[in-house]
């Protein structure tokens, strides 16, 4: 190939070096590039661990009635398949909370944000396998 054997040697070295680079570039680049724990999840996360409630209807303490809805996110998959047993429990928690409210507590944006935390908390003393990170209003009519 080389008519000098320390050119040919140097070359082999130098190709050797190269390659074991290369080799520890992408290694470290693949093992390194966790995901940030952090990081706020996707809306795909969202959707995988979200339940849904079915459209809730009663009575308010104002003798006013409210139609609602809610997407409830958890933390994990273990936790989506025990909110999703608790079905029941679920539903009681939202038509306690609804039913001891007036309109006016509800209306405006602070109100269903004071009720989606109330809710969240209340389902939070309950779950086992997880925790509600969010409660997510879907549906919201006061007559």
């Amino acid at each position: 190939m080389f008519k000098n054997k320390l050119v040919t040697i140097m070359f082999i070295i130098l190709v050797t070096l190269t390659l074991v680079g290369v080799v520890a570039f992408v290694l470290v680049n693949h093992f390194t590039n966790q995901p940030d724990p952090y990081a706020p999840p996707t809306i795909d996360e969202i959707i995988a661990q979200s339940y849904e409630t079915e459209e809730i209807t009663t009575n308010l303490l104002s003798d006013d009635f409210i139609r609602a809805s809610f997407m409830i996110h958890v933390t994990n998959k273990r936790a989506l398949d025990e909110i999703k047993k608790r079905d029941f429990q679920v539903n009681n928690i939202l038509l306690r909370a609804l039913s001891g409210m007036q309109s006016s507590d509800l209306a405006g944006p602070e109100g269903i944000e004071a009720f989606e935390e109330t809710v969240r908390d209340q389902l939070n003393e309950l779950m086992q396998e997880g925790q509600v990170i969010q409660v997510y209003t879907t549906n919201w009519v006061i007559q």
